[in-house]
């Protein structure tokens, strides 16, 4: 794959079009971990390394990045007005230190949660929004991304506060969507997650867990 187009692929900006006939999510659903570890893979720059781990007595999917870049990636319509919510815990080990993440060269994250929408029938018009575990953001911050303005970022955590802990998210993603691009969607095209180190060469481990779409917005229950 061209370099421009797996940098426009990593940040949810050529997912390919849905089969025909797809059936798209009409309730909730819930992803565990070993279906997210059987979803495709997209590397960037080597392979994240995904794999089951059993932390607090649960098995969760563990993502460790040395380095690397990739996405574990589910590409499905989901009708936002039956699951608005996106669930999930999060866990990571460490953060990147001195990092400028609103710059290419920093555009790294020990976790990041992702969402795609379709905004036309061409792979690269689709808006992405990130959710990621910044290492020098503060919770709440949202920017650009370095590479395109057809996805943004939103920090849900910042700083080294809640490392090594679980933590419950959750998200209304069509508010998200209201407030970082100023549209409501009714649907998206797909969903991913990813650990990566590859522009600054850092080294991360986060661990996933809960991964839901739901109409309910109360928090998922996080291990331990």
């Amino acid at each position: 794959m061209l370099p421009l187009l797996r940098r426009l692929w990593r940040y949810g900006l050529s997912m390919a079009l849905l089969a025909p006939g797809l059936p798209a999510l009409a309730q909730e659903a819930r992803f565990a971990p070993d279906e997210i570890l059987a979803w495709p893979t997209r590397a960037f720059e080597g392979d994240t390394e995904y794999r089951l781990a059993t932390l607090d007595g649960e098995r969760v999917l563990e993502a460790r990045a040395r380095g690397q870049a990739s996405a574990k990636y589910l590409e499905r319509e989901t009708q936002l007005a039956a699951t608005p919510y996106l669930k999930w815990c999060w866990r990571v080990s460490g953060l990147y230190p001195g990092l400028d993440e609103r710059r290419k060269a920093g555009d790294d994250y020990p976790a990041r949660v992702y969402v795609v929408r379709r905004t036309g029938l061409l792979p690269w018009q689709v808006q992405s929004v990130n959710y990621v575990w910044s290492s020098t953001q503060a919770a709440g911050t949202d920017w650009a991304n370095a590479f395109t303005d057809r996805a943004r970022l939103l920090a849900l955590q910042g700083g080294p506060e809640r490392v090594g802990e679980w933590v419950a998210e959750v998200r209304d993603v069509r508010a998200d969507y209201r407030r970082l691009f100023g549209e409501r969607p009714e649907r998206l095209a797909g969903l991913a997650l990813m650990t990566d180190g590859d522009n600054a060469g850092g080294d991360a481990t986060a661990w996933f867990s809960r991964l839901t779409l739901s109409a309910s917005p109360a928090p998922p229950n996080c291990p331990g």
